[in-house]
């Protein structure tokens, strides 16, 4: 019942409130729907605008990101190499010392 009440009263605010504003407002219907209408549309220009540099900022980070997974693998790759190397050398200086022995 309460809910009831609360949803009654805030019709009545918000009509009354709409009432009073059209009431007091300092200009025409007309000239405040062509605000109303070039607010909108400068609101859509900022929000394409937006939408684009959020597009461009995903793009450079998505190559960055190619860039370093690129660099990331050449260098493993490279200790892959080196620790080869170093089992190789390993492998010859145990043959090396079973030899001795």
């Amino acid at each position: 019942m309460r809910s009831r009440h609360f949803f009654f009263a805030l019709g009545v605010g918000a009509a009354v409130g709409g009432v009073l504003a059209l009431l007091y407002a300092p200009q025409t219907g007309a000239t405040t729907r062509k605000k109303l209408k070039r607010n909108f549309e400068d609101l859509g220009d900022t929000l394409e605008d937006a939408a684009e540099y959020l597009k461009d900022q995903a793009e450079r980070l998505g190559k960055e990101a190619e860039r370093f997974i690129e660099a990331s693998k050449d260098q493993f790759e490279d200790v892959v190499d080196a620790a080869n190397g170093v089992v190789k050398s390993a492998t010859k200086a145990t043959r090396s010392v079973s030899k001795l022995i």
